[in-house]
């Protein structure tokens, strides 16, 4: 079974063995048996932040589909338990609909609730680890399961100890999200919007609120315009969404990009800047690329697979931008997928 359906790329050779995990009891024991195997592992999620070799993976793939959805109140707001496989962008349509705060700003992010924290994902100045209050993993060194707070998560820009876990070429790390629990307040107005770009877009100040469907609306038409929303329709949506994290640099680092480069100072002391703008002034424009695999024409934070595209077309664009950054401004970017069969 070649893994390209599974994926928002379109791209992916076949697996060695395929298990479609429905339950959390499923996904547990078809872990554990790929592990008491010895079989290389991967644990597929919504696929849509993976780009999988041609050659496929010779291993045992897991692809999370529990379902399951249970809330209780605690005091003025709502504890939200999710399990992995549910998509997350029913889960913000329907905090939507029930007047909670805390993911409209994720509204249109494909892919499912589990691998949500793994990467800590985030746009328009949300991040889903503000609203993350535990997860469920399945521990596979301890062969248990265990509940890891928000705290013990150790989530960072686009990271967390789910992802870092990962040792070597292991796709799959020692924890298996079960499912997660959220925190989300009752309100009809949304968390203070922290996005210039979305602010404007909603005719707000930042830090100001909004109403719920009002930011979720403008979000997936910011997302839209961008070729951010998955779409069969839309080649520009065929890909695993922003290919590179933007760079966190020193300070001293940062003096050294040009005047007009972005800057975002982080907590820490480091300084991050964008990985499109770079990409942008590297040369690389809206569309480039004389083969199957393309910029997206929306958005060169995307690399796209226009139509019968392989993995090696994806790479080799990936490697030619990477390369034009590096010589223009010294900087390597780092790619955002899970990449299964592939290097860089």
């Amino acid at each position: 079974m070649d893994l390209a359906e599974f994926t928002t790329f379109g791209i992916g050779g076949p697996a060695g063995q395929f298990v479609e995990a429905t339950t959390t009891h499923e996904l547990i024991d078809a872990v554990q048996a790929a592990d008491d195997s010895g079989k290389p592992l991967f644990v597929l999620s919504g696929g849509s932040n993976v780009l999988v070799g041609d050659d496929g993976f010779p291993g045992v793939v897991v692809r999370v589909a529990n379902k399951g959805v249970h809330a209780d109140q605690a005091g003025d707001e709502l504890r939200v338990a999710v399990s992995a496989g549910e998509a997350m962008d029913d889960l913000v349509a329907w905090s939507v609909d029930s007047g909670l705060a805390g993911l409209e700003a994720l509204s249109g992010i494909p892919g499912l609730v589990g691998a949500a924290p793994v990467q800590n994902i985030g746009a328009y100045g949300a991040e889903i680890a503000q609203v993350v209050e535990a997860i469920t993993v399945w521990d596979r060194r301890a062969s248990q399961t265990k509940v890891l707070t928000a705290a013990e998560c150790g989530f960072g820009y686009r990271t967390s100890i789910l992802k870092s876990s990962r040792r070597n070429a292991n796709v799959t790390g020692r924890y298996v999200v079960l499912s997660v629990l959220f925190s989300l307040e009752h309100s009809d107005l949304s968390t203070p919007i922290a996005y210039t770009e979305l602010a404007n877009a909603l005719g707000v100040e930042l830090s100001a609120k909004a109403p719920l469907k009002d930011v979720r609306d403008a979000v997936l038409e910011l997302r839209r315009s961008k070729g951010m929303v998955v779409d069969p329709a839309d080649p520009d949506s065929h890909s695993a969404g922003s290919f590179f994290t933007n760079p966190l640099l020193t300070a001293q680092d940062a003096q050294r990009l040009p005047l007009s480069a972005p800057r975002y100072p982080q907590p820490d002391g480091h300084v991050k800047t964008s990985a499109a703008w770079l990409i942008e002034h590297a040369g690389f424009t809206k569309g480039y690329g004389d083969g199957p695999a393309k910029l997206s024409s929306k958005h060169v934070l995307a690399l796209t697979n226009q139509g019968g595209a392989a993995a090696s077309d994806v790479v080799a664009l990936a490697r030619e931008v990477r390369a034009g950054v590096r010589t223009k401004f010294g900087i390597t970017l780092e790619p955002e997928p899970v990449l299964v069969g592939v290097k860089l």
